[in-house]
C-alpha cells in the first residue's frame, strides 16, 4: 500500500510534526508512506517538497484585501482560495491513499480538493484544528482572534462561503476524517453529520521520548540540581490561546522554582534528543493553553516521566488523568494551576505512572495499525 502524507511543512507546527512521526510509523509497519510537503527541512529520503510560498502571499493578500486586517492579523484564517497543484506529481499519482493534515497558508486550495475527491483515490483527513469543519477560522470561539472583524458583515459573508464550499465539496465524495482527540472528533460530528470520523491518537517516538536519569539530565543540561523545575514551551507566545498570562499569574504564587521558557520569547530546541532530555530534567510540565486539540508537547512530556498540569478544555483532559498522573486544573484559573504544580512536586510517584500511560496511549504500533485499517475500508 502506497500511502501519500499531504502537509504544508515538514517539522514546523504541531500538525506537521504529527504528521512526520505517523510517517515513520506506517513505514515500520509495512507501509510504503511518503511526505509531500512545502517546506522540506530535512534530507529524508521519504519527505518531497513541492511548490513555493507564492500561493501563500496570493492568499494573505485575499484575506487582507477582503477583510481590511493588516498582514500580522491574518494567521487565525484561511480561505484556501490559492494552492499546489500537487495532481501532476508522480507522488500522487503512485499512492493509493492521500492523507491530508495541516495544509494551509497556501498548500492545498479547495478548488484542488474538490479536484482530488473527484479523482476517486481514497482520502483521509487528520483533524488537528477545526478549519476543516468550520468557515475561514482554524479555532471557533474569541479566543486569539480579532472579534472586532469578526462581527463584519464583510467577514460573516466570508465565512459562510468558505464553509458552504467545504460542505459542497464533502458532499460529493468520499473523505474519511480522523480526529487526534475526542473532543475535536466530536466537534467535527457535530458540524458534519453526514461524513465518517473517526478518533485516533498521534503516536509518540518512544525510542527517543521516554524516561531518563533525572539527575545526569540535568548536568548535561547545565540546570539546577537542588530546585523543582517547570517547563513551558510554545511555538507562539504572542498567541492568547497559549494561556501565557494564567502561568504567569500562577508562577507569582509559588516560591524557590526554576522556570525554563522554551519558544518564542525563549530558547529554541530544535533536535528531538535534547528536548527529550529537557522534559526528563524537570519535574513539572505545564501546558496553560485556553484552546488545544491534542498537544504532541503533553504527550512527549509524559513519555520522558514528566507530569503535566493543564487547563480542563479541549483534548488536555483526555492526555491528563487527573491526580493519577498529573493535574487538571479549572479553566482559566491561575490558582488552581498553580495549585496542580504544587501537587505534582509533592507526588513524585506520578513520574512512573505518567510514563506508563504514554506507552499506552501514543503507541507508534497501535496508531499504525488503526490508520491501516481505516487506509483498508
Amino acid at each position: 500500500m502506497n500511502v501519500l502524507i499531504i502537509s504544508t511543512t515538514e517539522k514546523t507546527g504541531g500538525g506537521a510534526i504529527a504528521a512526520r512521526r505517523l510517517m515513520e510509523a506506517l513505514n515500520k509497519n509495512g507501509v510504503n508512506a511518503r511526505m509531500l510537503v512545502r517546506n522540506k527541512q530535512t534530507d529524508s529520503p521519504y519527505v518531497v517538497s513541492c511548490g513555493n510560498i507564492i500561493p501563500k502571499v496570493l492568499e494573505r493578500m485575499e484575506l487582507i484585501m477582503k477583510l481590511r486586517l493588516p498582514w500580522s492579523k491574518t494567521w487565525p484564517y484561511d480561505t484556501a482560495g490559492f494552492g499546489l497543484d500537487i495532481m501532476d506529481t508522480p507522488e500522487y499519482r503512485n499512492a493509493d491513499v492521500i492523507h491530508l493534515h495541516w495544509i494551509n497558508q497556501g498548500m492545498l486550495s479547495l478548488r484542488q480538493l474538490e479536484r482530488m475527491v473527484r479523482d476517486g483515490k481514497r482520502i483521509v483527513w487528520t483533524l488537528h484544528d477545526e478549519w476543516p469543519f468550520s468557515g475561514i477560522k482554524h479555532y471557533n470561539g474569541d479566543i486569539g482572534s480579532d472579534t472586532g472583524i469578526e462581527k463584519t458583515v464583510r467577514f460573516c459573508r466570508l465565512d459562510d462561503r468558505i464553509r458552504n464550499l467545504k460542505r459542497q465539496i464533502y458532499a460529493s465524495g468520499n473523505i474519511h476524517f480522523v480526529g487526534c482527540s475526542r473532543w475535536i472528533t466530536d466537534l467535527a460530528g457535530q458540524a458534519m453529520p453526514d461524513q465518517e470520523c473517526t478518533h485516533v491518537n498521534n503516536c509518540i517516538p518512544h525510542d527517543i521520548f521516554h524516561p531518563m536519569n533525572q539527575k545526569e539530565a540535568r548536568r548535561k543540561l547545565n540546570l539546577p540540581p537542588d530546585k523543582k523545575i517547570v517547563l513551558f514551551c510554545s511555538q507562539k507566545v504572542t498567541d492568547k490561546r497559549k494561556g501565557m498570562a494564567y502561568l504567569d499569574e500562577a508562577l507569582q504564587r509559588l516560591s524557590g522554582i526554576h522556570v525554563v521558557r522554551l519558544g518564542g520569547g525563549g530558547t529554541y530546541i530544535s533536535d528531538e534528543k535534547t528536548m527529550a532530555m529537557m522534559y526528563a530534567a524537570v519535574d513539572c510540565f505545564v501546558t496553560p493553553s485556553l484552546q488545544d486539540n491534542l498537544p504532541n508537547t503533553i504527550a512527549e512530556a509524559m513519555s520522558c516521566g514528566t507530569p503535566c498540569v493543564g487547563f480542563d478544555t479541549g483534548g488536555i483532559p483526555e492526555m491528563i488523568h487527573h491526580r493519577q498522573d498529573g493535574y487538571i486544573a479549572r479553566y482559566c484559573d491561575s490558582n488552581d494551576l498553580a495549585e496542580g504544580i504544587r501537587f505534582v512536586f509533592s507526588h513524585p510517584e506520578l513520574r512512573q505512572a505518567a510514563a506508563s500511560s504514554a506507552l499506552k496511549d501514543y503507541s507508534e504500533s497501535s496508531v499504525a495499525q488503526e490508520y491501516i485499517r481505516i487506509y483498508e475500508q
